[in-house]
């Protein structure tokens, strides 16, 4: 079976649906918010803490997670293939599922108004911090994702490190901006999403926008700025390599981190499994609401 096949098969079960058993509907709203930056209106998705209904006109701010979805995903699928609602209520968390198109949470060298990370840093946060009793400050701010989220989230932590106490990433695809167009010949929409969004090899966008060489240069004098990493993916996922050559590589920088590989493919089940992880970590390492 080719790479090329195997990438498909892998991204195409991701759109394959997952049953949980929720006790109660999930306090979910959906916002539209029109962005200057991508020139259209564009939705996002909450999931409130159970506390925060109940907080009545009290200043209290909750910690905030920024959940980024996968490629051909959307925010709605942590709410539909997953037992996240039911999870979230163990913990004072308030959860944004933002939505990213196919555009790899990067400013696209393709399409000049496909701005999804300037959107999300400059346009989305604020507006959910405008809106909603969230914390404005670092230490109570985290960004997580799965596969294309994983990168995502992960570029941001590197990127911005000022902005969040903790990145988190779930099978991530860490490794794409290195992927090439040769490397993607066979794979259509996949191949289309990363040429797209980050050009040619060499292009001045990947270089950008490559993890890997991001923590590579990171001076040693910036270290103590970076966020927690955290980032886990199964063992029997056709992205393994990318997470544990990551680890490797945040081990020889003496980066502080958590990596976990675990039993598991690329797929809801594990997914369901790991979004539990990251609900914990995330409520551990954030401030809790004040």
């Amino acid at each position: 079976m080719s790479r090329n096949f195997r990438l498909i098969r892998l991204f195409l079960l991701l759109l394959l649906p997952i049953t949980v058993s929720a006790q109660r509907d999930p306090p979910v709203a959906q916002f539209e918010f029109k962005s200057g930056l991508l020139g259209r209106p564009i939705n996002y998705r909450i999931l409130y803490p159970v506390e925060y209904q109940h907080a009545g006109k009290q200043e209290k701010r909750f910690p905030v997670l920024y959940l980024l979805h996968g490629l051909t995903g959307q925010s709605s699928n942590w709410i539909d293939r997953t037992g996240i609602a039911l999870y979230a209520t163990h913990y004072d968390l308030f959860i944004v599922m933002v939505e990213g198109g196919n555009g790899w949470y990067t400013d696209s060298a393709g399409v000049p108004m496909d701005k999804y990370e300037s959107y999300i840093l400059r346009e989305l946060i604020p507006d959910v911090e405008k809106r909603f009793r969230v914390s404005r400050e670092r230490g109570g701010r985290a960004v997580a994702g799965l596969s294309m989220g994983g990168y995502g989230a992960f570029k941001f932590g590197l990127k911005y490190p000022e902005m969040f106490a903790l990145v988190a990433s779930m099978s991530g695809a860490l490794e794409v901006a290195s992927w090439t167009e040769k490397e993607l010949a066979a794979s259509g929409a996949i191949r289309n999403s990363v040429m797209q969004t980050f050009g040619p090899a060499n292009s001045p966008t990947r270089g950008a926008n490559d993890i890997f060489k991001l923590v590579r240069e990171i001076p040693t004098e910036r270290m103590a700025s970076l966020p927690y990493f955290y980032l886990d993916c199964g063992t029997e996922d056709l992205l393994f390599k990318n997470s544990r050559d990551f680890a490797v590589l945040l081990v020889g920088r003496k980066i502080p981190h958590e990596y976990r590989q675990l039993p598991g493919s690329h797929n809801w089940q594990y997914l369901d499994r790991q979004i539990k992880e990251i609900l914990r970590l995330t409520a551990q390492h954030l401030a809790p609401p004040k």
